[in-house]
């Protein structure tokens, strides 16, 4: 598909369900299931849908169910999202009610990810909370 801008991106629906790796050169869109590894561009997650293996994109948009890690330059989790896995991202952004049961590691960091306790729930948070190159969790 092509966007209004030419750009290219490829969907899948909601009834698709993916078994093994999947690899885009385009941006990607999910709203089905994905038991494997996923690696894109641009990814955006729709509500419904569940990834099931390690994510690397360039940037992400999550709103469904992630199990295993997340490798994004530009992150956002939004509310509605559900991640079980450890993140590393260059820019982090998290909307109220999103959950992340995992470690946070920013990509310039050294050594393994780190976090002051295993789940992160921001849904009682007025704002998104969004983490920068000079941001650090512990």
């Amino acid at each position: 598909m092509r966007n209004s801008s030419g750009h290219t991106f490829s969907v899948i629906a909601s009834d698709v369900e993916i078994v093994g790796n999947l690899t885009a050169r385009v941006d990607l869109h999910v709203d089905g299931k994905v038991q494997g590894d996923v690696t894109c561009g641009n990814l955006v997650q729709g509500e419904g849908s569940i990834i099931a293996g390690k994510v690397i994109a360039e940037s992400a948009k999550l709103s469904g169910h992630v199990e295993g890690s997340i490798e994004a330059n530009d992150l956002v989790i939004e509310s509605t999202a559900r991640i079980v896995g450890d993140v590393v991202y260059s820019n982090l952004t998290i909307a109220p009610g999103g959950q992340i049961d995992g470690k946070f590691r920013h990509k310039s960091s050294k050594g393994a990810p780190t976090s002051a306790r295993p789940t992160a729930n921001v849904a009682k948070q007025a704002e998104p909370l969004i983490l920068g190159a000079e941001s650090k969790v512990i």
